[in-house]
């Protein structure tokens, strides 16, 4: 379709969002986020964890005064906009909790430098996770359905609009690296330290597949290609050499294709393009690795045919992608990457020049809405649903803003809430006790592994002397 003429150009300096603090901390993460109201990124603040949501409009210079999402109580990890409210997010942290936010419409009048602007809180706070919360990311077709992984080796899913946990998926003995829902999101792709792949069934709580994934030591990715049953896999050999591999999820015995990048040390974030069928590769900048290029592939009978590459010399540290509806189809823009440098956000646009100036529906297919297929309570029921798709012939207008309402009670409430009635206490009696059985299971699964690293440390001081 392309034959390599997908050109990138960086946007004019007035339309980046300058002087932008960018988190220092050393998990592996894209960082930023982008919606069609919003973009999203980890803010580098004392006393706690931030991140900052900057409007589109608000594009150029962030004053020093903007408001911040500050309710973490240790540095925030990741966020992701819910895809079917472009004004709520969520957020992970180290301080083990998943918070999620209402947005304001509007940012406050910051030109009174000396003005004291209140930081935004959230509206829900959840709590289970043991250890830090590496990545959340949304359902693609349920409303208020979320996904978290954490450094206690598990991923639960959320109910946000009741604050409820409601899977634990287990069975990795290292922290989960990313994560990728399919199409329908009845399966969750993830890659992991323990250099395995899974792919779960996550309302039966199980894998439904594994497979030994990428064998170097740095960080490994997956995205799933759209509504086929294929996935792509970024990582690195034992020698170091960045890997692109293609796995049918089907099977998953090993890889139907593969092929090396380069030698470097900078992790590989994929992004996918159902649309056009687009695998975009994008270089992240580790230790003394300066990578800044974009390489990008069309996907085709299972084969990835290499189209151009968008070079710059400026190394990006991490990066997120417009959802397609947003995208400004009478330029013919078929993507755009919004890109982290030191302290400045830069969005990259990706188009295919055409001569005519009709709506180039080859280019254009239905693609996904903002409206959710199902609810929260029909997915977990087991209902399955695609996507809603709508068409970019006349254009996108997002919807207007809608408040989100938690049903969770806050902490303070949670405190006060007793069993009023005998079956509410053997309720809550049986609750706790298999709490406590899960909390005991946890520490003597932790005692094996430490005993077994203890064992492999002491047989490598042993063959060390």
């Amino acid at each position: 379709m392309f034959n390599g003429h997908v050109f990138g150009t960086s946007s004019k300096h007035e339309n980046c969002f300058d002087n932008v603090k960018v988190s220092a901390n050393a998990w592996d993460t894209n960082l930023v986020k982008v919606n069609p109201t919003f973009v999203a990124l980890n803010w580098n603040a004392g006393g706690g964890g931030a991140f900052a949501v900057i409007p589109h409009k608000n594009a150029g210079k962030v004053p020093d005064n903007l408001p911040l999402y500050r309710a973490h109580t240790a540095p925030v990890l990741d966020t992701d906009f819910a895809n079917f409210n472009d004004y709520v997010i969520a957020s992970a942290s180290e301080d083990t909790k998943v918070m999620i936010w209402n947005i304001p419409e509007e940012l406050p009048d910051l030109s009174d430098l000396d003005k004291e602007i209140p930081d935004i809180q959230p509206v829900a706070k959840l709590s289970g996770h043991g250890r830090k919360v590496g990545h959340v990311l949304f359902h693609p077709t349920a409303d208020n359905v979320l996904a978290s992984s954490s450094a206690d080796l598990t991923i639960k899913l959320w109910d946000i609009e009741k604050g409820s946990e409601k899977s634990e998926l287990t069975g990795f003995t290292d922290f989960v690296q990313s994560l990728a829902w399919n199409w329908n999101g009845s399966l969750l792709a993830t890659t992991s330290r323990d250099k395995k792949l899974r792919i779960f069934d996550v309302r039966a709580n199980k894998v439904a597949i594994q497979a030994d994934n990428h064998q170097g030591v740095k960080g490994a990715r997956v995205v799933w290609l759209g509504d086929s049953d294929r996935i792509v896999t970024t990582g690195f050999s034992k020698m170091s050499d960045r890997q692109v591999w293609l796995w049918d999820t089907t099977t998953l015995g090993k890889p139907i294709k593969d092929f090396n990048i380069d030698t470097s040390s900078g992790i590989v974030m994929p992004f996918y393009d159902n649309d056009t069928k687009i695998l975009f590769l994008a270089g992240k900048v580790i230790e003394n690795n300066l990578d800044g290029n974009i390489r990008y592939y069309e996907f085709e009978n299972d084969e990835l045919y290499p189209l151009s590459e968008f070079k710059s010399s400026e190394p990006q540290r991490g990066m997120a992608f417009l959802p397609k509806r947003a995208l400004n189809v009478t330029e013919v823009e078929i993507a755009r990457a919004y890109k982290v440098t030191g302290n400045l956000i830069e969005p990259i646009s990706f188009v295919l020049p055409r001569r005519s100036d009709a709506f180039q529906s080859d280019i254009y297919p239905p693609t996904v809405s903002d409206e959710p297929a199902l609810t929260a309570d029909e997915f977990f029921a087991g209902k399955n649903a695609n996507p809603k798709t709508i068409s970019l012939e006349y254009g996108f207008q997002s919807k207007e803003k809608k408040e989100f309402v938690s049903s969770a009670p806050k902490e303070e409430e949670k405190e006060l809430q007793l069993p009023k009635t005998e079956k509410e206490y053997q309720e809550a009696y049986h609750t706790l006790r298999q709490e406590n059985e899960d909390l005991r299971n946890q520490v003597a699964q932790r005692d094996v592994t430490i005993r077994a690293l203890t064992a492999q440390l002491e047989q490598l001081k042993a063959a060390a002397s």
